[in-house]
């Protein structure tokens, strides 16, 4: 069945970063997967966590800065990255903030996400 999804869901996060759920738990009720358009100003960063699902995260401009196990990868406009479930992780935005889509398989939960 065709479902269209008229537009997304602005996710309240605190330190700036703006979610807008396309596909996911909370605009879609989809559990099997979550698409999400990120804004995360210059400078900002999440709490270290352990996520029980992959995510796959697509830049669209500046730079994301993934810190894991082993060591810190920085993700430029263009490229992509996957973290796995279970892997110790902390995201970030560089010197220009982020513009990025993030797909979580399964969606993305708060309790999913293992933030310290």
């Amino acid at each position: 069945m065709v479902r269209k999804i008229e537009g997304p869901a602005r996710i309240p996060v605190p330190g700036g970063k703006l979610i807008d759920e396309h596909i996911g738990r909370v605009n879609s009720g989809d559990e099997a997967v979550s698409i999400a358009h990120m804004t995360a100003p210059p400078g900002w960063e999440e709490p270290p966590q352990t996520p029980s699902f992959t995510e796959y995260t697509l830049v669209l401009r500046g730079s994301v800065i993934v810190e894991h196990d082993g060591g810190r990868t920085e993700i430029a406009a263009g490229q992509s990255v996957v973290t796995e479930p279970g892997e110790r992780i902390r995201y970030s935005a560089g010197p220009e903030g982020a513009e990025y889509v993030a797909v979580c398989l399964p969606a993305f939960s708060p309790d999913g996400a293992g933030r310290d």
